[in-house]
């Protein structure tokens, strides 16, 4: 029986384990981030439902007299008020959403917020205005308006939503000053910009952030400036950042060229952190990655890169990505048996191949095929397949040919591991070997890996060019987590109609 050794462990064990611990520490803490920004978002959208039809409510209750004393009828039939209403509510969630009310911008200006909440309410009332035609036309009993109503009702909603959000705002304050929803932060730069920005944050607690130190080209590291520690220098960026586990990096730096700039938001875009910069070179960078913002009256650019981000976006894509899967597995389960038993006779070994992939937020999952190779052949060949690969089964080659292979992954997108339209995943010591090789290629793994990607739809498939398929998979990013219903359908109408001229090499699988 072998004796259980009691010898301190090896110092690669230690380093081993205290990684595995960092790693699991930050995924837990982005867990309950994501969580406390669903929870908040959730509420506020309860308030502005709360609002909106307590004040419409309100008010035609108190004008229902009116109503009938006018002659205007009420629907017989409950079933079309409650439709009405359905859709009234609708409509309001969509242009609040359109308005971007539902975006948690830390220190955002309550004018701004008012004057978007007056504009999103406005224009619900002319989509239910229209609605309540099209209702009419479709043969359904319309609710009855009047101006005084509409009126009222419009000054009710906007004054009552305004204030129910200054008290959501106030709840999230409280709940960020006592470390609810608290991001950690690092600014980049000690100089007069730096400073600025740590002064601002320090003096407002409730923005939640906590701020672990500078980075800075001038200063010694261990320096203490106005209260926080010098941690590095700004080319250990990604360092530095993997060891405070930061979620936003701050960037103000002044008298920097617009490449040395980029340089550092490449290098943090590399981490999968939220990026904001001080807008000393704001002419050099705006373009449609970035947006204006402020923190409690300091402007700030916002380069749109955080996963943490548009939570509605990522619920939609989410029911899109259920309702395809669902849809597809229930179709395909007839051939999918047929091919499994195929797989079986055609040579030894499992029907199904299970492979460690990489994907979002660098979370490694188990992602299933068809096994198209022989079961030793990730021993006896190299990691990439190559065309005419010895390895790959009779059966295996048809099903490659076709993309057959990879019907289970519909199995991983039920699970919520994947998506339908993504970056495609890699395995880990690829991932490894990339992240150091090509910049900004950790960006891709913002999103949930997919079944099929941008750059696959544009031929870029199998043994070409990793630099360019990462430029099309950062695609995704940029256009706003690629959730729109017209994007996927388009994306899917292209993998059907574009003419595969390229062989199809995968990872071994």
């Amino acid at each position: 029986m072998a004796l259980i050794s009691s010898a301190p462990p090896t110092p690669a064990a230690s380093a081993g384990r205290s990684k595995d611990n960092a790693v699991l520490t930050q995924r837990l803490r982005h867990a309950s981030i994501r969580t406390w920004h669903i929870i908040l978002t959730l509420a506020l959208m309860g308030c502005d439902a709360l609002a909106i039809n307590a004040s419409f409510g309100l008010v035609y209750l108190l004008n229902i007299e009116h109503i009938i004393n006018s002659g205007m009828q009420l629907p017989d039939n409950p079933l079309h008020i409650l439709l009405f209403v359905f859709l009234a509510n609708s409509a309001f969630i969509l242009a609040f959403s359109v308005s971007g009310l539902y975006h948690l911008r830390r220190g955002a200006s309550r004018i701004d917020e008012a004057y978007k909440v007056f504009t999103a309410i406005s224009l619900a009332i002319v989509l239910v205005l229209v609605l309540s035609t099209i209702l009419s036309e479709a043969g359904y009993e319309q609710v009855p308006w009047t101006g005084a109503i509409l009126a009222f009702g419009w000054t009710a909603a906007i004054v009552m939503t305004i204030t129910l959000r200054l008290l959501h705002r106030s709840l999230v304050f409280a709940l960020r000053s006592r470390g609810i929803d608290a991001r950690r932060a690092l600014i980049v730069g000690a100089r007069e910009q730096g400073l600025a920005v740590w002064r601002t944050i320090r003096n407002t607690p409730e923005l939640g952030y906590q701020v672990q130190g500078f980075l800075s080209d001038i200063h010694p590291v261990a320096t203490i400036i106005d209260g926080l520690p010098v941690l590095g220098r700004t080319d250990q960026l990604k360092r530095v950042v993997r060891i405070t586990q930061v979620d936003e990096v701050l960037v103000a730096l002044s008298k920097r060229s617009h490449e040395e700039l980029m340089r550092i938001v490449t290098l943090a875009e590399d981490e999968l952190v939220s990026i904001k910069i001080y807008p000393d070179m704001f002419h050099l960078i705006t373009n449609n990655e970035v947006s204006i913002g402020d923190l409690n009256g300091l402007p700030l650019i916002s380069v749109k890169n955080a996963a943490l981000d548009n939570p509605m976006n990522r619920l939609l894509k989410r029911i899109l990505d259920l309702a395809f899967s669902i849809i597809i597995l229930v179709l395909t389960s007839p051939l999918m048996l047929l091919l499994a038993l195929l797989v079986k006779l055609d040579s030894p070994g499992p029907a199904f191949f299970l492979q460690e992939r990489v994907g979002m937020d660098g979370k490694p999952f188990a992602m299933i095929k068809f096994r198209t190779m022989r079961t030793d052949a990730e021993s006896t060949g190299p990691g990439w397949t190559v065309a005419n690969d010895p390895r790959v089964t009779r059966l295996g080659q048809f099903l490659r040919r076709y993309s057959l292979d990879e019907l289970p992954q519909f199995i991983n997108v039920l699970l919520g591991e994947m998506s339908i339209v993504g970056p495609r995943p890699e395995q880990p010591k690829w991932v490894e070997h990339f992240s150091q090789q090509i910049p900004r290629y950790m960006r891709r793994h913002k999103e949930k890996s997919g079944i099929t990607g941008w750059a696959q739809i544009n031929g870029l498939r199998g043994d070409t060019s990793i630099e360019e398929r990462t430029r099309y998979d950062c695609i995704i990013s940029k256009t706003g987590h690629y959730c729109s219903i017209l994007r996927l359908l388009y994306a899917l109408l292209l993998i059907h109609l574009r003419e595969n001229k390229t062989t199809h090499i995968d990872s071994c699988a």
